[in-house]
């Protein structure tokens, strides 16, 4: 069976390319993937699948049924773009002005219909079924939690769940799976200070919210550097501050708004504790308002330890020299954490970078360009995991 699965996925691997490269092409935004979900449900349903569409508004579902039965297994694939102008000068380079495929979502997708193909090809052997998920707007846009409260868990509920992500930070023949937290949880803070304004010649006749707003940035960062044991991981990021319109007026208001990244609950119980603490000290020593409303995007990406050890075995099978890191933990986020707080699963990181041939820039970079090899491992890996967990 590995020698089979190495096989199809090098025969098919000239169409996995194409399909990757029309994608990229023709990048659409969250929640907009109109298109992009059309080339999903045709290549799906040429292949026999039972396809669902307007899931979560422009999602796609795709049910295969194996020759025997078995568990239900959710494959998922995020399908939007960036807003992000794209400067690689590749010769697939968007054609939309203004998006571009800057995270790997195009490969994920042209990998979950390769992957399609192959089982669809295997399915009198399959003890089970595969549901093929293609998700909308992962960034930042909730997609994933918008699925699963339209019922994409249900009819039939899956009983594990895998997925991958290219990941342009190792190169090509490196894997990244880790038993547990694997990916932080998010969230969003604004904070909004509020003093007096005036003329910025007479300042001591004002409460200036700038010099408020430099106190606070300064002291947030002791949370992470004082309070968090170093043992353990936080990030609180300030990453946008907004003040004042001329060179000659101490504006009344300053917001600054910033992310916070942890794996574990008291960790975020804990910074965000220390946040509002920290905001109404300095609140009351500058005699001035401030308010913090914190939102929480994602919870932390967690695989579960036997679906984990599974995807190990298969890609050891598939590729015994493969470098795997079994301790990788990234504080990015991922909305694939709301499928994993319901289902038994596992996310792959999937090295992408290849420094020779200049495809070594980061995940949202306007230069963003990955090795396309990369897509025959997740492709074989993905496949190779499905028969593990079917006990084929």
């Amino acid at each position: 069976m590995n020698n089979e699965i190495i096989e199809k996925t090098e025969f098919y691997f000239e169409y996995t390319q194409s399909l990757r490269r029309d994608f990229h092409r023709h990048p659409e935004l969250g929640f907009q993937e109109t298109r992009t979900s059309g080339v999903i449900a045709r290549e799906l349903g040429q292949l026999g699948l039972e396809v669902t569409t307007g899931i979560a508004k422009t999602g796609v579902v795709g049910l295969l049924e194996g020759g025997m039965p078995g568990p239900t297994i959710l494959l998922r694939f995020d399908m939007d773009a960036l807003p992000v102008t794209e400067e690689t000068g590749a010769d697939y380079t968007s054609e939309s002005a203004g998006v571009m495929h800057a995270c790997g979502h195009d490969g994920h997708m042209a990998a979950g219909i390769t992957i399609a193909r192959i089982l669809s090809e295997c399915r009198e052997r399959m003890k089970g079924r595969v549901k093929f998920i293609f998700q909308p707007a992962e960034e930042g846009l909730g997609g994933a939690a918008l699925m699963i409260q339209e019922g994409v868990l249900e009819s039939p509920s899956p009983d594990y769940a895998l997925a991958f992500h290219l990941w342009n930070g190792r190169p090509v023949g490196w894997l990244g799976i880790t038993s547990g937290p694997i990916m932080a949880g998010a969230e969003i803070f604004n904070i909004r200070i509020t003093g007096q304004g005036g003329h910025g010649a007479i300042p001591d006749q004002t409460i200036d919210p700038i010099v408020v707003a430099a106190h606070l940035i300064t002291v947030l960062q002791t949370i992470t550097s004082r309070n968090v044991s170093p043992l353990q991981s936080a990030v609180l990021s300030v990453t946008c501050m907004q003040a004042g319109d001329t060179y000659n007026i101490i504006p009344q208001q300053v917001e600054l708004r910033g992310t916070i990244r942890v794996f574990e609950k008291s960790v975020r119980e804990l910074v965000v504790g220390r946040m509002r603490q920290i905001c109404a000290g300095i609140a009351q020593s500058f005699n001035c308002q401030i308010e913090l409303d914190v939102q929480g995007l994602t919870p932390p990406v967690v695989n579960d330890s036997r679906v984990t050890q599974a995807v190990e075995k298969a890609a050891l099978k598939l590729y015994p020299a493969i470098g795997i890191d079994w301790q990788f933990r990234t504080m990015v986020s991922e909305d694939m954490a709301f499928f994993l707080e319901n289902i038994p699963g596992c996310y792959v990181m999937v090295g992408s970078a290849n420094p020779e041939k200049g495809l070594c820039y980061g995940h949202h970079h306007p230069r963003f360009d990955f090795d396309e090899q990369a897509l025959g491992y997740a492709v074989a890996i993905m496949t190779g995991a499905v028969f593990e967990l079917m006990g084929i």
